[in-house]
């Protein structure tokens, strides 16, 4: 399996050409109801290296050779990037490869942040967009289904201090679903713990167990974020982007 994917569209980056340092199914710390990617196949907290930086930058630079436009490298895949040991010198290093003007952006589901090294290896990206669906230890179990370990408190509380830490972009997003669509003044209250520079609203718009919500039910949770810069899934420009490989690209983002 390749590490380098895409480009695929993202309405929160434009065209985003992926990184994957899991590369496997599925590897994570949590086993969230509404995955496109379906079941965790390893639920784990356990750090280690799943692939090593010189393949990183093999596929990079050959993937580099046969894209035209790219908006943003994105680390993303088949698990949570958190759990890769090396995932701060993989940043360092696809930094130097990547175009000067294109920024380095991690998606993470936030469940080690509570972890010193883990806010360091963090701290390298020019983004980095955090995960939180729940405003309560109950939620939070319900829809992200986490690790026995993972507590949700702690989890906030490495999120806090990231934000104070970090001198990147801090982006949080929310996935809104039945389970938590009447919680978003609760949500709104827990963004304003963490005090993000934006938020992005999402809901499983993209192949799902889990169905999304309605625009309009969208436009009732985000009432509550008005304070905020804020953006909806359903208010965002479409893109579009032709993958390299779409082959590589399905599977971790599972076409329609």
């Amino acid at each position: 399996m390749k590490t380098v994917y895409g480009p695929v569209p993202s309405w929160r980056l434009g065209a985003s050409l992926g990184i994957d340092p899991i590369c496997q199914r599925k590897i994570c710390s949590f086993d969230c109801i509404y995955c496109q990617l379906g079941k965790t196949t390893e639920l784990t907290v356990k750090r280690r290296e799943f692939v090593t930086v010189d393949t990183v930058l093999t596929d990079l630079k050959e993937a580099l050779q046969r894209v035209t436009s790219i908006c943003a490298v994105t680390f993303s895949g088949t698990g949570e990037p958190e759990l890769a040991s090396n995932l701060g010198e993989l940043i360092i290093e696809v930094r130097k490869v990547a175009p000067k003007d294109v920024p380095v952006v991690v998606l993470t589901n936030s469940s080690l942040m509570n972890q010193k090294q883990v806010r360091k290896d963090l701290s390298h990206a020019d983004m980095v967009v955090a995960k939180l669906d729940a405003p309560n230890r109950q939620l939070f179990q319900q829809i992200s289904q986490p690790h026995p370990s993972i507590d949700y408190h702690e989890m906030l509380d490495g999120m806090r201090k990231f934000k104070q830490e970090f001198t990147g972009k801090y982006t949080l997003q929310m996935m809104f679903t039945q389970e938590n669509k009447n919680f978003a003044r609760e949500m709104a209250s827990r963004a304003k713990e963490i005090k993000p520079d934006d938020i992005q609203l999402d809901t499983p718009i993209r192949p799902s167990k889990t169905l999304p919500l309605t625009p309009q039910e969208m436009m009732e949770v985000k009432k509550h974020f008005n304070e905020f810069n804020t953006i909806s899934v359903y208010e965002a420009q479409k893109v579009k982007a032709k993958p390299i490989n779409p082959k590589e690209t399905n599977k971790r983002r599972p076409l329609k």
